[in-house]
């Protein structure tokens, strides 16, 4: 049985406010999203009230995922401070809830004020089951980031760790068709989504509960409430390292992975040229601000081998992100080339690293994975720490 937008709208009218008004008529909710049983929407309400509207909330997913014909329901609970609030010209804060856990409205640090990655707050609670946390993430699309962040998890499990893989780049989920995983995840439980599995890799993905044509269009506060359930709300067993392939940029998803996950680190992927590094060193930026360690950088399509007479060409050109790393004080992890193996093996889902383990290429994946493994292994750096200033 399908389920329509105006089905979840008819459900939402007869739960109320703390004030009394239904849902549909106080102004809060945000856009409902409503795909292959899926739905996802979002209440925003007045910083002040998000305790008396965390009942809501819950009340408002609990009536949806009811519906005849829904599988899952992601409900957000946001709270914004008007720009006043606070101090004259301050910042704005977005402070958000869910069923992921943590109290509702808590904001890493404390209320009040903005994030920043200098101090001491409390820790991030840890994903159970789950020992390490990295991000692999870049300045910018196109990069070759998806691609890499499977191998490196691939390249991870070939040491003999448990590796899971989080796609959280929900506007362009790309890891099922790199993975050549389809299907839906299955309930589990406690309610919780069972990864699938991809060549020893537990994997989860926003491109699991929709359809893979289907444009993703989120607004912020439910892009961070997505990436905390596809966290926290799946039961990822006994992992060593999840490693999470994030959007391209230094926007929502990052901010929300560094302020309530707690990441041991970032591995930046850049291709050799002068716009792609320029970008790659506002990730590092943003990382370093957030105090989440920098592994290393990756610079992917780093050169070109003629398959036929062997001649190496230089497209991007190249030691970029080698010089980039040394600039910038972080390790350098390792050149991956532009080859036809490579593109034709992700498009096919079925990984180097995984189905030609003994090939040139995917020696060098094994490689910066190792790279990073030791890093983790010798540094036994604790979880970032974000304060909130006033």
């Amino acid at each position: 049985m399908s389920v329509s937008q105006d089905d979840v709208v008819a459900t939402l009218a007869r739960v109320k406010g703390p004030d009394g008004v239904p849902l549909t008529a106080g102004g809060t909710l945000s856009e409902i999203v409503v795909s292959d049983g899926k739905v996802f929407f979002s209440i925003t309400v007045d910083a002040g009230a998000v305790k008396a509207w965390e009942p809501v909330r819950a009340a408002a997913e609990a009536a949806v995922r009811a519906i005849p014909g829904v599988t899952s329901a992601l409900v957000a609970l946001t709270a914004e401070r008007s720009a006043g609030a606070g101090g004259a010209g301050g910042p704005a804060v977005r402070r958000v809830s869910g069923a992921a856990g943590g109290a509702p409205g808590a904001a890493p640090g404390g209320a009040g004020g903005h994030a920043h990655g200098h101090g001491h707050a409390a820790p991030q609670p840890a994903v159970p089951g789950v020992e390490t946390i990295i991000a692999v993430a870049s300045g910018k699309g196109g990069v070759g980031k998806s691609t890499t962040a499977v191998n490196l998890a691939l390249g991870l499990a070939a040491t003999g760790l448990r590796v899971g893989l989080l796609d959280a780049d929900i506007y362009g989920p790309s890891v099922p068709r790199l993975l050549g995983l389809k299907g839906r995840p299955q309930m589990g439980p406690g309610n919780k989504l069972m990864p699938m599995k991809g060549f020893g890799l537990e994997v989860m993905s926003i491109g699991f509960l929709v359809e893979e044509e289907t444009p993703m269009i989120w607004r912020g506060p439910m892009v961070m409430s997505a990436l905390t359930q596809m966290l926290r709300e799946v039961d990822w067993g006994r992992l060593d390292v999840l490693v999470v392939d994030m959007p391209p940029g230094t926007g929502d998803a990052q901010l929300t992975m560094a302020q309530q996950v707690p990441l041991k680190g970032a591995v930046i992927v850049s291709t050799p040229q002068d716009l792609a590094l320029i970008d790659a060193r506002r990730g590092i930026a943003m990382f370093r601000r957030v105090d989440v360690p920098v592994l290393g950088i990756v610079e992917n399509m780093s050169y070109f081998l003629c398959p036929k007479c062997g001649e190496r060409s230089d497209l991007f050109g190249h030691g970029g992100a080698r010089d980039e790393a040394a600039r910038l004080g972080v390790p350098f992890l390792g050149e991956v080339p532009l080859h036809m193996d490579i593109r034709a093996t992700s498009d096919a889902g079925r990984p180097l690293v995984a189905t030609a383990p003994d090939g040139p290429h995917a020696v060098i994946y094994r490689d910066i994975a190792v790279k990073v493994r030791d890093q983790l292994a010798a540094a036994g750096r604790a979880a970032p720490q974000i304060v909130m200033e006033g």
